[in-house]
């Protein structure tokens, strides 16, 4: 989606604790994602195909799509979060550009703005066939830092 922004982690561990927090996330096991991007800012998800998720028509349901795309920036605005806090999605809107239909799928989330409270990212699902990437879906997401909540520490 664009520019490359350059960002500073505030958590050395920052790779390990976004993989190890996404592990315990059922959602995702049970789509059979996986994290194949970790960086500062910045996460890719794959996701495979998989009819029981499609809808009528045959496509990626777009509850599947927004779960994976929100999943990522999420993720992505993790990386730059303090070692203790965690994030929560508090709104996010998703624009579905064309049918949802690949053998497999790649989210991503990039932040574009990490405030202290409230960072912005942007989100885009790809769908993938005989190696050509199509984009289906963008996002931009509103992510809350959590503080001082032990339940919820990522």
């Amino acid at each position: 989606m664009g520019r490359s922004l350059s960002h500073e982690p505030r958590d050395p561990a920052f790779d390990a604790r976004v993989r190890a927090s996404f592990g315990r996330q059922p959602l995702m096991a049970t789509l059979g994602a996986t994290i194949t991007h970790v960086a500062a800012g910045e996460v890719d998800i794959a996701l495979p195909f998989d009819a029981r998720f499609t809808q009528q028509h045959g496509f990626l349901h777009a509850g599947i799509v927004t779960s994976a795309v929100d999943t990522a920036c999420g993720y992505a605005a993790l990386t730059l979060m303090e070692p203790g806090a965690a994030v929560l999605s508090v709104e996010f809107k998703l624009n579905m550009l064309a049918p949802a239909s690949g053998t497999h799928f790649r989210a991503t989330g990039r932040v574009l703005r990490a405030g202290r409270t409230i960072t912005v990212c942007a989100g885009e699902l790809f769908a993938i066939d005989d190696q050509l990437e199509t984009s289906v879906a963008v996002m931009q997401a509103t992510i809350m830092t959590v503080r001082d909540r032990p339940a919820l520490v990522d």
